[in-house]
């Protein structure tokens, strides 16, 4: 979705660092290709853009990128939740929404690691991600405290 947004407006904020290098064949073996690239991919990262649904499973690669993005390259998270259209749906008074809460149980790492960086949380509408990855908080190099945040 982000590509497509990307292809339709140049002005969109948005790299994707998996075309920054080389791409990998589905046969390629995961210590020896695999992991290295993802880890050379996440070096190159400002932050990781997560999309966390129903629908998430806890792949080996997910959760490699997870863990060295957050807890080896420190970046700071932009957590999409597809199943969600608005803010109404992802908060609950000044607090995210006990629905966006139990999809962290989707991704274990990333329920046990996020407290280490900032990460906001943003419902799948075009303007409300624009405004996470234009804000330089949400960016390596300015990050703002570690915890949760609503952009």
């Amino acid at each position: 979705m982000l590509c497509m947004w990307k292809g339709l407006d140049y002005d969109f904020p948005f790299i994707d660092s998996h075309m920054k290098n080389y791409n990998v064949r589905d046969g390629s073996d995961w210590e020896s290709t695999l992991k290295p690239r993802l880890h050379e991919r996440l070096r190159k990262s400002k932050n990781i853009v997560l999309f966390l649904s129903s629908v998430t499973r806890n792949s080996r690669a997910l959760r490699e990128e997870v863990d060295y993005g957050i807890n080896t390259c420190g970046l700071p998270v932009i957590v999409v939740y597809p199943d969600f259209k608005s803010y109404r749906d992802i908060v609950n008074g000044d607090h995210l929404s006990h629905k966006v809460v139990d999809l962290w149980e989707q991704l274990p790492k990333f329920r046990d690691s996020k407290d280490a960086v900032a990460c906001v949380h943003v419902p799948i509408a075009k303007e409300y991600i624009v405004k996470a990855l234009a804000d330089p908080s949400y960016t390596v190099q300015h990050m703002a405290e570690p915890g949760d945040y609503i952009a």
